[in-house]
């Protein structure tokens, strides 16, 4: 049997055998749950394959990290976790319902709102807290917040009983305190979707290839088209790209979505505090999507599963985790001469993409590889709004009625994507070039003139930069060690889709907690522990964690190997149209080839036979 490569997913015995050496050196109990399993990807120059178990004691709320080594068959170390809590077991939602429906506090309150009767199909839904220093709020604490249905198959979604929230110590299974503010009529219309008569317009369009795709996959390396990668999963970021190279020379030693934020923007008593870690508090892994030909990918599909370890740290297959296939993607190149002779090539790209689904939204991956050496991520959000209950026709500052009585507050979902750079080699710089207006003088004799403005990005905290598209703003990733024919060093450059950064103000919890997202553009000198934009533990977490932190050191980025982290990402104003199943939002960013090629390297392109000469 051939030896798993350093960088490939865990697999189903990596798991099992992982649980068993901690099983063997006694650091198992009856009450221990495993919130997060996490392989740790070997640094550039080890190939040992290990884990950290992060293991949490349900009867006392202790959580410990755990390293183990599956190479030598051992635990390494094992240390108690710092400020934080772990991400959430999926058996802590089921608890948290339990304890909430067996309140008499809340059973009261659904009795005094005339609702005793929709008791049996409430949905109590589990909500991480975020961090506001409460005293009967340490520990492992959840909220919930209260959703009727009229059946088990109805969506929860578009019945919020506004204002009453119930908070819970998951490791005492007690309720510490109910709120019970106001009482406004709980939403009447329906929220189902999916079930309208199709259409019968639209005509198929059917994808073939009929001599087969053009990438290889030979285990978890692709090849296609001068590209060459290693595809990955974890639990925690889910979908992850390694050793990125084009025409055999390196461009990304690794790149991931490992964090987001969706902080929303309304003061209303149950929605004020929320501020979701989809990866960290969550876990974008282990909420896959198993995916579904012809729905989530389209043509000639190669599947990668993947496994990911349940509460009990035990394997749980995502049989269809990563989709992998081309699209045609129109024009890449065309000119016609003075002749009339027309020459064009159309572009194509590989798709790597994976779906998640926190609570209500999903979440799609999309990572796009080009012909011309291009990369582009687009990040896809869908799904249902969330949305609390007011007055029909009542005007409110930060939330739009989006059906009779159903409101939806202004929110963000912010992005930040981790790229650790190998632009011919690990020694890169970082550039930031804009586009400047030159006054009329000297310079500039008729006023039309413009140039660009180059500025070194020489320490982490000169890079730390907002977008500007008033100066059409990109970073540039320059190597060290390699020039190209006209004598400038190879570069890639990191080319924004700015919207806004995190709104909360400076004094909130939630910008300490994501400060991460006061910024598009950060840059460190790589570490192979810096791995989590607001640490490894956001959730309860009272700030200050990750990129703040680690950057404060100011660590030199001149001929360094450089981590560029991006924020990127849509600020939600919820609309009519959002409801009842949102259309996707889509957000991202793109890396291009500046020099990094001598010229155009899709010269070379068939036109193929849907290029034939127009008949007259």
């Amino acid at each position: 049997m051939t030896s798993p490569h350093p960088l490939d997913p865990l697999t189903a015995d990596d798991l099992v055998t992982g649980r068993a050496i901690l099983a063997d050196e006694g650091h198992l109990t009856e009450t221990t749950r495993f919130p997060v399993v996490l392989q740790v990807e070997p640094d550039k120059a080890e190939t040992d394959r290990r884990i950290q178990y992060t293991l949490l004691d349900t009867a006392t709320g202790l959580a410990r990290d755990v390293l183990v080594s599956l190479t030598k068959h051992a635990v390494i170390s094992s240390e108690d976790c710092g400020d934080g809590q772990p991400a959430y077991l999926f058996e802590e939602y089921d608890l948290a319902a339990s304890i909430t429906k067996a309140s008499p506090g809340w059973r009261a309150a659904m009795e005094r709102r005339g609702l005793a009767d929709r008791i049996e199909h409430a949905f109590c839904a589990p909500l991480a807290p975020g961090f506001f220093g409460r005293p009967d709020e340490t520990g492992r604490v959840i909220r919930s917040l209260t959703f009727l249905r009229d059946d088990e198959s109805d969506s929860p979604w578009a019945h919020p009983v506004e204002g009453l929230i119930v908070h819970i110590d998951l490791t005492g299974q007690r309720v510490i305190r109910v709120e019970d503010e106001g009482d406004v009529p709980v939403p009447a219309e329906s929220g189902r979707y999916g079930h309208l008569p199709a259409r019968t317009t639209l005509k198929p369009i059917d994808i073939t290839q009929p001599e087969g795709p053009s990438f290889s996959v030979d285990g978890n390396e692709v090849t296609w088209e001068g590209w060459k990668l290693r595809v990955g999963f974890n639990i925690r970021e889910g979908l992850t790209l390694h050793q990125m190279s084009f025409q055999d020379r390196s461009v990304l030693h690794r790149a991931s979505v490992p964090e987001m934020v969706v902080p929303y923007g309304d003061t209303a008593p149950g929605r004020f505090w929320i501020s979701y870690f989809d990866a960290g508090e969550y876990l974008l892994g282990k909420n896959g999507n198993d995916l579904r030909l012809g729905c989530d990918c389209l043509g000639v599909i190669h599947y990668f599963p993947a496994f990911v370890a349940d509460d009990h740290g035990l394997p749980v297959e995502i049989p269809r985790a990563i989709c992998l296939h081309e699209e045609d993607y129109g024009i890449l190149w065309k000119h016609t001469d003075l002749d009339g002779h027309a020459e064009v090539r159309r572009s194509r790209r590989l798709v790597i993409s994976s779906i998640s689904t926190i609570g209500n939204y999903d979440y799609g991956f999309f990572w796009y590889l080009y012909l011309d050496g291009s990369i582009e991520l687009e990040a896809k959000a869908t799904g249902i709004v969330f949305a609390g209950a007011a007055h029909p026709g009542t005007k409110h500052p930060h939330a739009n009625e989006i059906a009779p009585g159903l409101f939806a507050p202004v929110h963000q979902h912010l992005f930040c994507a981790r790229l650790d750079m190998a632009i011919d080699g690990d020694r890169n710089s970082l550039v930031e070039i804009d586009v400047e207006r030159m006054p009329i003088g000297e310079r500039n004799p008729y006023g039309n003139a413009f140039t660009w403005k180059e500025t070194p990005l020489r320490s982490e905290l000169e890079a730390q930069r907002l977008a500007d598209p008033a100066k059409a703003r990109v970073w540039e990733i320059r190597s060290s060690e390699r020039t190209n024919r006209l004598g400038s060093p190879t570069a890639y450059q990191l080319v924004p889709r700015p919207s806004a950064t995190l709104m909360a103000q400076p004094e909130s919890t939630v910008h300490q907690r994501a400060t991460f997202a006061t910024r598009q553009l950060w840059a460190t000198a790589y570490h192979p522990d810096e791995r989590f934009p607001a640490g490894d533990r956001p959730n309860a977490h009272p700030g200050g964690a990750g990129l703040p932190a680690w950057t404060a050191a100011d660590r030199n980025l001149v001929d360094a190997d450089l981590v560029l982290w991006h924020v990127f990402g849509p600020t939600h104003i919820p609309r009519p149209e959002d409801w009842p199943v949102m259309p996707v939002d889509y957000s991202g960013f793109s890396l291009r080839p500046n020099g990094f090629l001598d010229r155009n390297p899709a010269l070379d392109l068939p036109s193929g036979d849907h290029c034939s000469p127009h008949e007259h």
